[in-house]
């Protein structure tokens, strides 16, 4: 069963989500502030964690960049939670290595469907034998989720791997921000422009040696984005 870890010290909404998570099939472990979060994350084999950015001990971003930072948990997807609406927000939670974000008060039926979401786009590059793509410096394994930039380990969101898997599979190919967002976010909602831009810009920072003119990931201006079939190629 595929288990979660919400953290909130809100109990009205950590039971409201609980409780529409495992109607929804979902195993969820449940804590009330960062450390205990932690503790559990440590302990347990998690698929997604379910994380509010107010919390007593610790903000929800600096446990983000402890998750991100761990080789052992970095790989864990994360929705935020916050009571925070401003976009910018929004913006420090994604390029800090959040998979999505949900402003409350929410509609528990849209975390549901933002969970799966998540987990569904996560597990889809799973395959049972070794695939690794390369292209000038990186060299990225399908299999193992892993990235490797001028033979150093790149660490990757879950969001980050499937853009990346989606632009190297297809080099050369522009995808509008329509077919990237519904390819590996899967669904709509207001701010998507932002949110893949964000992704985007987190991805260069990690695999361009001057992200500011990108060898690999181009804008294609008013469109979207390709991969160079080579780096530095623009045709």
């Amino acid at each position: 069963m595929i288990k979660i870890l919400v953290i909130d010290d809100e109990a009205n909404i950590v039971r409201l989500v609980r409780d529409y998570l495992e109607q929804a099939g979902y195993h969820v472990l449940t804590a009330a502030n960062a450390e205990t979060g932690l503790h559990i994350l440590r302990r347990e084999t998690l698929d997604l964690l379910v994380l509010d950015l107010g919390l007593p001990d610790r903000d929800g971003w600096d446990l983000t960049r402890l998750v991100r930072s761990d080789r052992q948990l970095a790989n864990i997807p994360i929705i935020m939670l916050t009571a925070r609406v401003d976009e910018n927000d929004r913006i420090i939670g994604l390029e800090l290595g959040a998979d999505d974000y949900i402003t409350k008060p929410f509609n528990p039926r849209e975390v549901v469907a933002r969970v799966r979401a998540v987990l569904r786009r996560t597990s889809a590059g799973k395959t049972t034998f070794s695939r690794r793509i390369s292209n000038g410096d990186l060299t990225l394994d399908l299999d193992e989720h892993s990235l490797t930039v001028r033979g150093q380990h790149v660490e990757l969101t879950p969001t980050e791997f499937e853009l990346l898997s989606l632009f190297m599979e297809n080099p050369g190919h522009t995808y509008t921000r329509e077919e990237l967002l519904e390819k590996t976010l899967g669904y709509s909602y207001e701010g998507t422009g932002r949110t893949l831009d964000s992704h985007i810009h987190n991805l260069r920072h990690k695999i361009e040696q001057d992200p500011a003119e990108p060898a690999y990931i181009q804008t294609v201006h008013r469109i979207g984005y390709r991969f160079a079939k080579s780096p530095g190629d623009r045709s």
